[in-house]
């Protein structure tokens, strides 16, 4: 694993570091936005519009990595495995920026700050995930030989793709639950209780951290690893802001002994 000795397993590095600074962070100051969004996150803009700008660009940058490798490792990067990589990469995200930002209801609003921050992770994570996989790995001894056509068949890429899917699964089911709550004209605020809600306060992004370990599994790499190190970092300490929320505000409904956090019967 020559690559750790260059500027790219720095930034892998630096990265890992930055994750655990948005972990801490995130206990103290809310995320603002969705349930936590703040008027002290200063000017919003449309929520969906917000979600399409903020998604998009690592759909496409994992998109311009693939494509850039091709003339240089294409009799590589075009065999099944590197492909696959990219189409469920790419799965998640299509949905992530092209359909769920129009599935949004209401008004809400997103602030700009939260907008530009995404973004820049995003960037950062598309160029992570692409270069690491389409410029690396084809070059690096380790990966070179285990991304070949035997790698679909190796149980770390089964294992890896089940949980993604699995996660997907939970993902669009906990969005679905959350959107569904109110019927048309209802004002009021409802504790989700269906599908994983049943379990965790933040079935969806139970959902999505699930997808990233899956991914960080079926890819056997560090590039992964770092997504669902940050995808944890993002998402735990935001779920808990969320638990106290809904326990304060559904406080004749919520069960603290039988709702978790994130993570089902552990926290």
């Amino acid at each position: 694993m020559e690559y750790l000795n260059t500027s790219f397993g720095d930034l892998l590095f630096i990265m890992f570091l930055v994750g655990l600074v948005v972990f801490v962070s995130l206990y103290y100051v809310d995320a603002g936005y969705g349930k936590m969004r703040s008027e002290k996150w200063g000017p919003a803009m449309n929520n969906k519009a917000g979600w399409l700008l903020m998604e998009c660009p690592v759909f496409i940058v994992m998109l311009y990595e693939y494509f850039k490798s091709l003339p240089l490792y294409g009799g590589v990067t075009a065999n099944a495995p590197y492909w696959i990589f990219l189409l469920i990469f790419e799965f998640h995200y299509f949905q992530r920026s092209f359909i769920f930002p129009f599935l949004l209801k209401g008004k809400s609003k997103m602030p700009f700050a939260i907008m530009i921050m995404s973004v820049i992770w995003n960037l950062i994570n598309g160029y992570v995930q692409g270069y690491f996989l389409f410029h690396i790995a084809p070059q690096d001894p380790t990966y070179s030989h285990l991304y070949s056509t035997a790698w679909l068949t190796d149980p770390r890429f089964i294992i890896g793709t089940l949980i993604f899917f699995t996660g997907w699964v939970i993902n669009m089911h906990s969005d679905h639950v959350i959107r569904n709550l109110r019927k048309p004209g209802d004002t009021n605020h409802y504790l989700p209780k269906k599908g994983m809600y049943k379990y965790v306060t933040s079935a969806n992004y139970l959902g999505e951290i699930t997808e990233w370990l899956g991914f960080a599994i079926l890819t056997w790499s560090l590039a992964g690893l770092l997504f669902f190190w940050f995808s944890c970092c993002n998402l735990v300490p935001r779920s808990h802001a969320i638990y106290k929320k809904y326990e304060e505000e559904f406080q004749d409904e919520f069960d603290p002994k039988k709702l978790k956090r994130i993570i089902p019967f552990i926290y």
